[in-house]
């Protein structure tokens, strides 16, 4: 299988893993990386950062800032009341896409 086919569709769906992540509760972005490392969806620091950015624009995420014991404070993000409702809306979509695909790969 060819990696690079799927590129496209791993970019759109990144914002929903993040969005997914962080609902779960506080994230600290070396921990979303880390996460991501492990799948399909690595992604880098030039990536990641400023999409986190915008998502905080746009009010899916908000951060708090915590004192860490092995250096200076970090920064975790947390889902905002808008996330909540972007990503339970994208999970409605996904389960309908998804039925929506095997419904269309049936003989007619």
């Amino acid at each position: 299988m060819d990696p690079d086919k799927f590129n496209a569709l791993r970019k759109g769906l990144l914002e929903f893993l993040i969005l997914s992540m962080v609902s779960s509760g506080r994230v600290y972005v070396a921990d979303m990386m880390q996460r991501l490392g492990k799948t399909d969806f690595a992604t880098q620091e030039g990536t990641l950062y400023p999409l986190l950015s915008r998502m905080r624009r746009d009010e899916l995420l908000d951060y708090e800032w915590q004192e860490s014991d092995s250096g200076p404070p970090r920064k975790y993000y947390k889902l905002a009341a808008t996330g909540r409702e972007q990503l339970a809306e994208f999970r409605d979509y996904w389960k309908s896409l998804t039925g929506l695909i095997e419904e269309l790969g049936k003989p007619s």
